[in-house]
């Protein structure tokens, strides 16, 4: 990469992977494309890929920790980025001579390689000094794998040999061109349209880094290989969507975007949440030494990629955020669409955002461009940071305020313009019942809600009583996916107000004071079981749920009957409860029905834990749902307390924030 230091025999560097020797001697070996159940995040949680709902794992260990920390081995952990650096600005050059340094054992790797390789020595034609190799796509007389010459002969290569060999390829013979082959670069698949290459394309790429003895994103890697078309296309997806899992990987996606300004246009999504610190550095002081991610470093990013859409941070970076990186992000990036600041809570940040509240008004644009907003647990943000912010979002579709201090007067803020599907005031202590009601009443930016969680703790705090649910629940919207009420004071008499939204509700948090008989009269009808007219006639004109996760953790202590809910009467944990699937508890509740566990995985059901959550979850099928939905935005499990504002996998901190906590 440019910008790193020279080493000796750079493009003759073994894979440092423990299979290298392994590799060598079987030429058509490659390691293998990591999947999702093998790959680990960053002092996190993330989804497991499994026939089981609510499949998690959970790591405070980094992935990269397990790689050499000397720079010479990092260069394998640059994301997004080919085997060896390409230059966009150098056209096609010659092939480039490989030789077995002088100090290399005759059996050594290197050594083994080269002798491999027949070739001559042409520099670059741009850079005649570089070391890098000077090509931005294959020869024209590439004709693939099978055209590559390994010890005199023809044969069928894969990318492992592409690894051995480092991109360095010989001149194949010519061939007369026979009757029914594709000329090259007019090959069926080099004439689709890019949009499409660039979708088929997108399926390969791996969102959340891999274990440290793997290669990312292989397959890609295998692309830009192929044909100066798919090298093209290929390299919109990889420098599309970058995630930073340490310092070091950040300083060189920097370097190299600073050497290739072309590339940083391409860049959409800068992705923090994998970020941890902490691996690469036992102190604060060796992190501020090295100056890898910097305010200045991340602001010198920003410039470098004008079109970026979505940035996403979280607490770890939240000291990096400096008053002029918010400025570039909400005032001089005017592609951006996403802005994520989870968990941001130190002083610093603070007084950031309070500094660019302090930007003359003239310097505002009427609207801000920004559609899907994250303030998640930005505990110390003042009231007067969302009063100013929130009336310029006028296209504003998500927004996730959860424990901040948001007040009423800068929710009805909100311009009548936004088209609001999700929304998270969990544990915001300054809004009221009243506030709220009237908001969801009135304002026309909230008819199209799929998502709405207005969950409390109600060991600490009450917004909504009896009265208060009982108005909220006839103005809910007929597109409401996901609704929480966990905290809010309940009674029986809400049952009847709950059933018209359980036919279109896949998720539902119930709140105190309910028993599991009532929560029973939402999945089944009154009197199923019996066999009086009026039981029969109720049956006859009931119309199933649509429930597929129930969260009953506000139903603490003696007040879950464990009896009634693994007997024969309670319908939540039976076959007929379908298609519910999971089941939400409080921590108490969880620790008793796990000592039940015989006469739970006899009913089908199976106990699921993560982080301070719980969950009792059905035993699922070849046919089961996978429980991906468009509004979930890639999560797969259910229940989440964050909104997502990039669709992605659910991974690294967000993920902890989403399924490992409670609120």
């Amino acid at each position: 990469m440019a910008g790193s230091k020279p080493r000796k025999a750079d493009h003759l560097q073994p894979l440092r992977s423990p299979d290298y020797k392994v590799m060598l001697a079987d030429d058509h070996s490659q390691p293998l494309t990591p999947d999702r159940v093998s790959r680990s995040s960053f002092s996190s949680i993330r989804e497991r890929e499994s026939t089981l709902p609510q499949t998690f794992s959970h790591t405070k260990i980094s992935s990269y920790f397990a790689v050499d920390s000397s720079d010479e081995a990092d260069d394998d952990d640059i994301p997004n980025s080919p085997v060896s650096p390409i230059s966009p600005v150098s056209p096609v050059s010659p092939a480039v001579a490989v030789a077995a340094p002088e100090d290399c054992p005759p059996d050594s790797p290197p050594a083994r390689a080269a002798n491999m390789i027949q070739t001559q020595s042409q520099p670059p034609v741009t850079h005649p000094h570089s070391k890098l190799l000077g090509y931005w796509t294959p020869a024209d007389s590439f004709q693939g794998w099978k055209g590559i010459q390994v010890k005199g002969k023809f044969a069928s290569k894969s990318f492992g040999d592409l690894q051995v060999l480092h991109q360095v390829f010989s001149t194949p013979v010519p061939r007369p061109s026979k009757r029914g082959h594709n000329r090259p670069g007019d090959a069926p698949i080099e004439r689709l349209p890019t949009e499409i290459l660039t979708f088929i394309i997108n399926l390969l790429a791996l969102d959340v880094p891999p274990n440290g003895i793997t290669r990312r994103n292989v397959d890609l890697m295998s692309l830009l290989l192929t044909s100066r078309t798919l090298h093209v296309a290929t390299l919109s997806t990889l420098y599309s969507k970058i995630t930073i899992p340490h310092s070091r990987i950040f300083q060189k996606f920097l370097s190299h975007i600073v050497a290739h300004p072309n590339l940083g246009t391409i860049v959409r999504r800068l992705d923090f949440c994998h970020f941890n610190p902490s691996q690469l550095f036992s102190t604060a002081a060796e992190r501020s030494k090295a100056r890898n991610l910097t305010p200045e470093t991340l602001l010198h990013c920003l410039e470098l990629t004008p079109h970026l859409q979505e940035f996403l941070a979280q607490e770890y970076i939240d000291d990096d955020l400096s008053a002029a990186v918010l400025r570039k992000l909400f005032l001089g990036l005017p592609q951006m669409k996403a802005v994520d600041f989870c968990g941001c809570t130190s002083t610093s940040f603070k007084e950031s955002f309070l500094s660019l509240l302090d930007v003359p008004e003239t310097a505002w644009p009427a609207e801000l461009s920004v559609r899907r907003l994250s303030l998640h647990k930005c505990l110390t943000l003042p009231s007067t940071v969302f009063e100013a912010l929130l009336p310029r979002l006028t296209r504003l579709t998500h927004l996730d305020v959860a424990g901040t201090r948001i007040t009423d007067a800068a929710l009805a803020s909100i311009p009548p313009t936004a088209r609001i599907t999700h929304l998270n005031l969990a544990k915001c202590t300054l809004l009221s019942a009243r506030g709220v009601i009237d908001f969801l009443a009135s304002h026309p930016a909230v008819r199209e809600l799929q998502f709405l969680s207005l969950a409390t703790d109600a060991r600490s705090q009450q917004t909504f009583d009896v009265a208060d649910v009982a108005e909220l629940l006839p103005l809910l919207p007929g597109s409401l996916k996901s609704l929480s009420l966990k905290g809010a004071r309940m009674a029986p008499s809400h049952v009847e107000l709950l059933r018209p939204l359980t036919k279109h509700l896949e998720e539902l948090a119930v709140g105190r004071a309910l028993s599991l008989r009532d929560i029973n009269h939402l999945l089944v009808p009154d009197g199923f079981g019996e066999g009086t007219p009026q039981a029969v006639r109720a049956q006859m004109e009931w119309q199933p749920h649509s429930l597929r996760y129930l969260d009953l953790s506000d139903l603490w202590g003696a007040e879950l009957d464990l009896g009634y809910l693994l007997g024969g009467s309670c319908a939540v944990l039976k076959s007929w409860s379908e298609p519910l699937e999971v089941v939400e508890l409080a921590e108490d509740g969880a620790k008793r029905v796990g000592k039940s566990g015989v006469a739970l995985r006899r009913m089908g059901w199976r106990l699921s834990e993560c982080g301070s959550r719980g969950w009792v979850v059905k035993e699922g099928g070849e046919t089961r749902d996978d429980g991906r939905r468009g509004w979930k935005m890639g999560a797969e499990s259910w229940g989440m307390r964050k909104i997502p504002v990039a669709r992605a996998e659910v991974g690294g901190m967000y993920g902890s924030f989403m399924f490992g906590r409670k609120l």
